[in-house]
């Protein structure tokens, strides 16, 4: 049956056996390659793009203009002039510089808007890469989980084989029952079914890992819980949630945006004021033979007084939105507390099974032994010492996913508290850096 297990399995288990792979690596891996991630991170880094875009407010701006053309003037001075109407071959060219002093504040506001957009997107990026970091935790205590457990069901069917062996022994020597035979084989079968469906499930998992890791498992080694990160109780993981988790910053920056959006909404109820200096040549301009140059050097403010009332209803709409950010974050507020209880009683829940499954396996197994004397001495039936066999294999099979759901409630709960990347060793993605705003 070993000869078997072992064909089952893909190739690359049998060949890559000598490189251990830790749960670090796979979630590192899993970071650096994630498709979502990336695609986050390049959000992140467009929007912090709008920021030179925002900053460029600040800065003069220079225009070129050159045209060439014909023009036909018929105007007073050329009728004066009696020349009537004057068709001349026309050029312009100017140059003008202009230098924004004061505009409502708009470009401040803008730019401040912008970073706060960024640091956003650089949260949902840390966000990404922890909530996928779990996914990859998630697959790689699957595929120990299952290995584990495909080891109790070989054990089982060679328990069995042992059993249905000493039955056909005994048949041969004419001590055995036809209904024993019977009872054997259909549960050396069931056994050898229960072990086919754990290698399907073991290979289900392994493909689980390839499409999240995006390589696959190798020689997985037991992963150790960074218990110093995990508080003392729920309440402290809450504060801690609070403060860490990257949805929570991510909406608490959309919030100010908001608040930016609304402050740069008001700057066309103040006047714009720029410096502008030019220099224009021109020649054959209006009917008039020759060169024309100015050159200016002009302060120039310029004040909407009506527009319809656009601009009064780009401020309430802003004022609405501010709004609206607000109630996210206080959504969001409430779905981080809720994970992190979530979390917080599943581990709790798990921990308190741990001994139960723990006594059943020991009680199971004790039984199961002594049944194996007594059914040697004719004191048990066969039906009694199969259950038995069985009652082990259940009850091993519980406590590994007793096991690995305890380890995996906590790696969660330091997912719901933003500290899983920390608790991994694992330096977050350059895009989910925040910047510093000054305001």
């Amino acid at each position: 049956m070993k000869k078997s297990l072992v064909l089952s399995l893909p190739l690359w288990v049998m060949v890559s056996s000598v490189s251990a792979q830790t749960l670090e690596s796979a979630v590192m891996h899993t970071i650096e390659s994630n498709p979502d991630i990336l695609a986050a991170a390049s959000e992140r880094q467009a929007v912090s793009k709008e920021i030179d875009q925002a900053k460029a407010g600040y800065y003069p701006t220079l225009d070129l203009a050159l045209g060439t053309g014909w023009e036909m003037t018929d105007n007073p001075n050329t009728r004066s002039a009696g020349r009537g109407e004057v068709r001349l071959n026309r050029d312009e060219a100017s140059l003008q510089l202009r230098q924004m002093l004061f505009d409502g504040m708009e470009t401040k506001n803008e730019v401040l808007r912008q970073e706060f957009r960024t640091n956003s997107r650089a949260s949902a990026v840390y966000s990404a890469a922890e909530n996928t970091g779990l996914e990859a935790v998630d697959a790689y205590l699957n595929v120990l989980r299952q290995q584990k457990i495909v080891e109790l069901a070989q054990t089982n069917l060679e328990a069995h084989q042992r059993t249905h062996d000493q039955i056909v022994l005994r048949s041969e020597r004419g001590v055995g029952r036809g209904a024993d035979m019977d009872q054997s084989l259909g549960r050396l079968a069931l056994a050898e079914a229960n072990l086919m469906e754990e290698e399907s499930k073991l290979r289900d998992a392994e493909t689980t890992f390839i499409r999240v890791v995006g390589e696959p498992p190798e020689s997985l080694e037991e992963p150790e819980i960074p218990e110093n990160l995990i508080p003392d109780s729920l309440d402290a993981a809450i504060v801690k949630a609070v403060d860490n988790h990257p949805t929570l910053r991510l909406a608490n920056f959309d919030l100010e945006s908001a608040r930016a959006q609304h402050a740069t909404a008001k700057a066309p109820f103040y006047p714009d004021l720029h410096l502008e200096v030019g220099t224009r040549a021109d020649h054959n301009i209006d009917g008039q033979v020759g060169t024309d140059k100015d050159i200016t050097a002009m302060l120039r403010l310029r004040y909407n007084l009506l527009n319809g009332g656009r601009d009064s209803a780009r401020r309430e709409e802003t004022a609405y939105l501010i709004n609206q950010a607000a109630e996210i974050r206080n959504n969001t507020y409430r779905e981080v507390e809720e994970g992190t209880r979530l979390s917080w009683n599943a581990w709790e829940t798990v921990k308190s099974q741990m001994s139960y499954r723990e006594q059943h396996v020991d009680s199971s197994q004790k039984s199961r032994d002594a049944y194996r004397q007594q059914f040697s001495l004719g004191q048990r039936t066969l039906l009694d010492l199969l259950d038995s066999e069985n009652e082990v294999f259940r009850a091993q099979t519980a406590l590994v996913n007793t096991e690995y759901d305890e380890l995996y409630a906590q790696y969660r709960i330091l997912n719901s508290m933003g500290l899983l990347l920390q608790g991994l060793n694992i330096k977050a993605p350059e895009a989910a850096e925040t910047i510093a705003i000054k305001q």
